[in-house]
């Protein structure tokens, strides 16, 4: 929680509840541990929630992180501790991230790591991430993409497509032209 709020209370404090069982402290510690492997900056890559918190909070690491992948990734990096110097690495940092190929969908805000509202949805953004880490010559991690699988079919083979009645479209037994009738009707 941050320092300067009250503790949440009935349903904010269910929601927080349900958000934070999502968390998974072997992918965040997979993470840290990558984290630490691509930057070698020396961390606890422990994935206990508290220090995941710590470790990333102030989202000077994860610009390192992004400037170990590529240089040159995040222009400025903010040492400083104040709230507003913090956030601005972190949406540097993410800015990054998309630009390294993860998805919006697969990102988070700045507010869900600095204020520790969501940090499955940090794991989440650093493991995808991880998974792009390949194409610039990284070690990787989480399971490997998919490759595309690009077909290209002829217009005569495209013709030939449209004449096919398929059986997934169901069949038209016990059809008539009132509409479908299945079985007997219903005596009362």
């Amino acid at each position: 929680m941050s320092i300067n709020r009250a503790p949440k209370s009935g349903f904010a404090a269910e929601a927080q509840r349900k958000i934070n069982s999502k968390y998974s402290e072997e992918l965040a510690e997979e993470c840290l541990q990558w984290i630490k492997e691509i930057t070698g900056t020396p961390i606890n890559t422990s994935g206990d929630m508290d220090n995941f918190f710590e470790v990333l909070r102030d989202g000077v690491l994860l610009c390192q992180l992004a400037n170990s992948i590529e240089t040159g990734s995040v222009k400025k990096i903010n040492e400083s501790k104040m709230a507003f110097k913090c956030m601005e690495n972190i949406t540097a940092f993410l800015d990054a991230a998309k630009k390294f190929g993860v998805p919006t969908q697969e990102t988070f805000q700045s507010v869900d790591l600095w204020e520790r509202q969501n940090l499955n949805a940090v794991v989440i953004c650093l493991q995808s991430l991880g998974r792009k880490a390949h194409n610039y010559g990284k070690p990787s991690i989480g399971p490997k993409e998919a490759d595309k699988n690009v077909r290209n079919f002829t217009e005569e083979q495209l013709r030939a497509g449209q004449n096919v009645i398929s059986l997934q479209y169901g069949s038209n037994k016990g059809a008539n032209q009132s509409g479908i009738i299945m079985g007997n009707t219903r005596h009362m």
